[in-house]
C-alpha cells in the first residue's frame, strides 16, 4: 500500500530525514571546530615538526578548494572526503600531546574557527601548484 505525503506514516519519514539532516550537521559543525583546535594545537612549540607536517597537510586537504580526487568521480570522490578527513583529524589529535590539544580545544570553544584568510588560500594554493608541477616534471617530463 502507498502513502501519501500527507499521511501518518510518512510524516514519520520526514521526522527521520530531518533528524538526521540535524545529527549530520552536529557533527559536521564538531567536525570544523576539532579541525580549527588542531590548527591552534599547531602553533604550539611542543608539538614534534612531523606532527605539524602531517596535521598541516590533512587541514590543507580538508580546507582546499581542489579535492584530492574530484567529486565528480563516483564513489571515490565523495570516500575521498567522508574518509580522508575524519581520520586524517582523529591521526593527527593523536599524535598531539594531549595537554596541548585540551589546550587548544579549549581556545576553540572560546573563539570562532577561522583558518583561512587570503593568505591561506594563497598557500594552499600555491601547494597544490607546487605538487602539480613535482608531478608533471616526474611523469611528463622525460628525464635528460
Amino acid at each position: 500500500m502507498r502513502h501519501s505525503a500527507r499521511s501518518p506514516e510518512a510524516g514519520g519519514n520526514i521526522t527521520t530525514v530531518s533528524t538526521m539532516l540535524k545529527r549530520l550537521k552536529n557533527q559536521a559543525r564538531a567536525i570544523k571546530q576539532e579541525a580549527y583546535a588542531v590548527y591552534l594545537a599547531l602553533r604550539d612549540p611542543r608539538v614534534p615538526w612531523y606532527v605539524k607536517a602531517f596535521a598541516a597537510l590533512i587541514l590543507a586537504h580538508t580546507f582546499s578548494p581542489i579535492d584530492l580526487i574530484p567529486d565528480f568521480i563516483p564513489v571515490l570522490g565523495q570516500l575521498d572526503d567522508l574518509i580522508i578527513t575524519p581520520l586524517g583529524l582523529a591521526l593527527a589529535v593523536r599524535m598531539i600531546p594531549a595537554e596541548v590539544m585540551a589546550q587548544a580545544r579549549g581556545r576553540s570553544a572560546e573563539t570562532p574557527p577561522k583558518i583561512l584568510g587570503r593568505a591561506g588560500m594563497i598557500i594552499i594554493l600555491a601547494v597544490w601548484l607546487l605538487i602539480a608541477l613535482v608531478v608533471v616534471r616526474l611523469w611528463l617530463l622525460p628525464a635528460t
